[in-house]
């Protein structure tokens, strides 16, 4: 069975959620792609919709939107995600994974696109901290 840890940002509040995703809410997000959009209800999240947009797999690589495919590569890489050179025209090999999720994830990315009724410290029931 699969089991994720997904990562629920919600950039209006500046926070960012850890949710353990296992049976049917994992596999919800099997053969997804990052990018693809996917219901909040699988995760409890009433009304909310998420994005996905990124994950690693169990011995942290990462996964990339632009490299089709579930597999993991070895590409050449000069710039961008996954790679920052040191040096002027510096390239390197780097393993990364493609963009579908798989079996092999570990941890899901994810921003919330639409929001539901209830704030999600409401729905996780994490109470905010008292001011002193």
């Amino acid at each position: 069975m699969v089991d994720f840890k997904v990562v629920v940002s919600d950039r209006n509040a500046g926070r960012a959620y850890n949710i353990e995703a296992s049976g049917a809410a994992a596999s919800a997000f099997v053969g997804k792609k990052i990018g693809d959009q996917v219901e909040g209800a699988v995760l409890g999240l009433v009304g909310y919709s998420l994005q996905v947009t990124g994950g690693s797999d169990r011995t942290g690589i990462a996964a990339r939107k632009d490299l089709p495919g579930a597999g993991r590569r070895k590409i050449l890489l000069s710039k961008g995600f996954g790679f920052h050179p040191e040096h002027e025209g510096e390239r390197r090999r780097k393993t990364l994974r493609g963009n579908e999720i798989t079996q092999d994830f570990v941890q899901i990315n994810t921003i919330v696109t639409a929001y539901g009724e209830k704030t999600l410290d409401e729905i996780l029931g994490r109470a905010e901290p008292a001011e002193n």
